[in-house]
């Protein structure tokens, strides 16, 4: 099996009312590095992509929401592994360097904000911080909630 190295770019998104958007990737879709988890969304950044670029790219194709004009803060960078399929099919080990930014909607609440998933997820839930705790999350989203003292 090939090794592939992906950078990858998450939105944590809150909402005016500090919910933040969780999403449950599809157990059908392939593509998914993690089916049938919650978590946030963002994909890997293309070639000629600087991460805000591809973080804005990501999250509109993920989730229809478009974050450009809000900032995006640095909060978190870690690495992981996972085994992924290719849209050409090919079956690869993954080793991914995640750069997590925190964007804040500070002008609409959860219930106010538009979400338009993509193939790659197949619900969605703004949940306030408390609540992580309970649903199954990627293992990024649990080393990441963990640090930032969520669950």
């Amino acid at each position: 099996m090939r090794t592939i190295n992906r950078d990858i770019v998450a939105p944590l998104i809150f909402s005016k009312d500090g919910k933040t958007l969780q999403t449950l990737q599809s157990a059908e879709n392939k593509r998914c590095v993690y089916p049938g988890h919650w978590g946030i969304i963002g994909g890997g950044m293309e070639e000629s992509e600087d991460q805000r670029t591809a973080l804005n790219r990501e999250t509109l194709e993920e989730s229809g929401i478009d974050i450009s004009s809000y900032t995006a803060e640095l909060i978190h960078e870690s690495e992981g592994e996972a085994e992924k399929t290719l849209d050409t099919g090919e079956r690869v080990f993954c080793k991914m360097k995640f750069h997590t930014y925190k964007v804040v909607i500070n002008d609409r609440m959860a219930d106010e904000i538009k979400v338009t998933l993509n193939d790659e997820h197949t619900e969605y839930r703004w949940v306030e911080p408390p609540q992580l705790k309970h649903l199954k999350l990627t293992p990024p989203s649990v080393g990441l909630f963990k640090q930032l003292g969520y669950i």
